[in-house]
């Protein structure tokens, strides 16, 4: 799932400042799993400004709303807050729900503000702990692996590893976390495929992510 921690309260009240009816607007998806913008972190969020404003003598109506999920188009009609009466969206959901948001009613005069950091592809650990485990690099090698990500969970994006720098498992640049390197090994060891990390992979293509504008997929099949 997509990652996202709320961006600092002080950042939040200067951003809709300039507006006077703000729809604060949660996610049902990624962001309540993690426990960042789902409808209970929205009324929060929105009690609190309510609060700021209050104790800084500003006016400000606030209205609150979680749709189902942001990044698609049939959750839209969950709005029931009335467009032409607010003048901006302060969304909890991650970029992709702001980019889409702003979209999905870019023939209104209304400005979609984000409430979160997007920050990564990740898994609960433990409750209250998410770990970063993927970079949507668009050419997965989790096959050759043993399933483990080194471009996500290595300091260095190594794809040939460990470096140097591995000691008793551990990163030497995050000494904290563990070499996914020394993990990748002990794992295709435990499957029997320890030798096939002896053929060298290619510098990565980062082309792919890094150029060219944004990805699209479309499979003809499911179009309408």
């Amino acid at each position: 799932m997509i990652i996202a921690e709320r961006k600092p309260f002080d950042e939040l009240f200067e951003m809709i400042r300039p507006y006077d009816r703000i729809l604060v607007l949660g996610c049902g998806g990624c962001v309540t799993v993690c426990c960042s913008g789902g409808e209970k972190e929205t009324g929060l969020l929105a009690e609190e400004l309510r609060l700021a404003c209050a104790t800084h003598g500003l006016t400000k109506t606030f209205f609150e709303g979680t749709l189902t999920r942001q990044c698609d188009p049939e959750y839209m009609e969950e709005i029931k807050t009335p467009l032409d009466q607010v003048d901006a969206i302060l969304t909890l959901a991650c970029g992709v729900g702001c980019n889409f948001v702003t979209e999905r009613i870019k023939e209104r005069r209304v400005v979609v503000l984000p409430a979160v950091n997007t920050t990564f592809y990740g898994a609960t650990e433990e409750q209250g702990v998410w770990a970063e485990k993927c970079v949507g690099c668009g050419n997965c090698i989790l096959h050759l692996t043993g399933g483990l990500c080194p471009m996500a969970r290595c300091a260095k994006n190594i794809s040939n590893g460990p470096c140097g720098g591995s000691n008793r498992g551990k990163c030497e640049i995050r000494q904290e976390i563990d070499c996914i390197w020394a993990k990748i090994i002990e794992r295709m060891t435990e499957l029997g495929r320890l030798d096939e990390l002896e053929k060298i992979e290619p510098p990565r293509d980062w082309s792919k992510t890094r150029h060219g504008g944004p990805r699209k997929i479309v499979r003809e099949d499911l179009k309408l």
